[in-house]
C-alpha cells in the first residue's frame, strides 16, 4: 500500500497525474495529420484546418490563448474519450441529441506512442492568458 501511495505522490508532482515518456511534438503534429485530426481542428498556426469555411460549425480550433490550464490528463482524455466534457444541447454540428461527440475514435488505430507524440505536441500549443484584475477599495 506504502508503494501505490508513494508512486501516486510522485506522478502527480509531476503535474501529469500519472506517469508517461517525454513525447515527440514534431512526430505529435505528423500524427495529428496522418490520423486527418485537421479534417474538424486546427491547430494554432501550426497546423490548417482542411475545411472551406472557417466559421464552419464543425470546426474546433485548439492551442493559442486560454484562461484554462490544458493538462497532459486534460488532452489524453478528449483523446481516448472525446465525450467525456460534452453534455446534451452542445453544437449538434459535433454532438448527438444524446451528447456524445461525433469526433472519431482511435483507439484502435493509434498506438500508445502516437498518443504521447500528439499530446506533447498539443500541449505545447497552448498559451495561458492572465486576465489583469483589479482590486476595488470600499
Amino acid at each position: 500500500f506504502f508503494c501505490v501511495v508513494f508512486l501516486l505522490t510522485a506522478c502527480d508532482q509531476q503535474g501529469r497525474g500519472f506517469n508517461l515518456p517525454k513525447g515527440d511534438a514534431e512526430q505529435g503534429r505528423a500524427t495529428f495529420i496522418l490520423l486527418q485530426c485537421n479534417d474538424c481542428h486546427s491547430v494554432s498556426t501550426r497546423v490548417p484546418w482542411v475545411g472551406e469555411n472557417r466559421d464552419d460549425p464543425t470546426h474546433v480550433a485548439l492551442g493559442g490563448l486560454t484562461t484554462q490550464v490544458r493538462t497532459y490528463g486534460d488532452l489524453v482524455t478528449s483523446i481516448i474519450h472525446p465525450s467525456h466534457k460534452l453534455s446534451r444541447g452542445a453544437n449538434p454540428a459535433v454532438a448527438t441529441p444524446d451528447g456524445e461527440s461525433k469526433m472519431r475514435t482511435y483507439n484502435e488505430v493509434m498506438s500508445v506512442q502516437e498518443l504521447i507524440d500528439l499530446v506533447e505536441f498539443l500541449q505545447a500549443e497552448y498559451e495561458i492568458w492572465v486576465p489583469d484584475y483589479y482590486t476595488y477599495r470600499h
